[in-house]
Parts: structure tokens; sequence; C-alpha cells
């Protein structure tokens, strides 16, 4: 498992996703919960996506290890997603980001072994990770990182 491409992972809708299909585009995955601090940043990252849309996909991966601030189920993830904040970009099924039934997806993201850059742990929803256009991971950003700030935004231009 060292390549991002070759990871699956479900839709909300339980359909497959093919990360092969965003080659040569940026992809930030964001851990989420829809009853946290930090919901809104949801709002901010629909912003992100529609301003980059032509070299960035946004992919949210519905979490409740947190304060189980994610107890939804997807019909109930998706509704409020696109309710309250106007999501568009893709939602995938609701997973662990850490621990021992850690999502394939996440073990990449956070082992340096996979990922060839730097080992991490997932502190809490909205943690964001970077990867770019070639599949490697440029960096991650906790929390407080807003998903239009700089930090992020500086790889995308």
């Amino acid at each position: 498992m060292t390549n991002i491409y070759d990871i699956k992972i479900n839709s909300l809708q339980n359909k497959a996703i093919d990360l092969s299909e965003y080659k040569n585009k940026f992809i930030l995955f964001v851990n989420v919960a829809s009853k946290c601090g930090f919901t809104s940043q949801y709002k901010e990252l629909e912003e992100l996506s529609n301003q980059y849309k032509e070299n960035l996909v946004i992919i949210g991966v519905p979490c409740n290890q947190f304060g189980k601030q994610e107890p939804g189920n997807a019909s109930e993830i998706q509704e409020f997603c696109e309710v309250n904040y106007g999501v568009s970009f893709l939602i995938t099924e609701k997973v662990d980001v850490k621990g021992i039934n850690q999502h394939p997806l996440y073990t990449w993201l956070t082992s340096r072994e996979f990922n060839n850059k730097k080992s991490s742990t997932v502190k809490w929803n909205f943690q964001k990770y970077l990867v770019s256009p070639e599949g490697k991971l440029i960096d991650y950003y906790f929390s407080i990182t807003k998903p239009l700030s700089s930090k992020i935004t500086k790889h995308l231009k």
C-alpha cells in the first residue's frame, strides 16, 4: 500500500470511489463531523472547492471518534451537509481515522512508512491532509487551520 491511488474507500452512498480519477489534481482529505465546534468549516471547504475546482478535489471523511460528534447515518450526514452548508464536494462513508480499525486511507496519510513524508496522529475533527497532483503527501494541518488559510492555498496557486 504505497500508492494513495490504490486505496479503496466508498462514498456516503456506498459506491466505490476511484482515487486514481483525481491524479493530476490536489486532494484535500478532511475528517468531518456534524456536531463539532469546527463544523462551520464546511462552508469554507465548499468555498475552497469552488475557488480551486480546476485543480483541487476535497474529500470529506465522516468520523465519530472525537467526542462522538458524527453520530448520524449516511442519509443524515448527507442531508446535514447539503441543507446546512450546501456541500457539493465528495463525502465518503463513515470510517475510523485512528486506532485498531483505522481505515487504510488514514494509515497511508498518517504513516511515513507509506506516504514517505511524515507520520502524524489525527488529533480532532477537521484535520486536513493535502496530497499533490502526483499523489504525494504535501502536509497536514490541524483543525484550527482554516480551509482558506494561506498555509493550504499557497500550494494550490
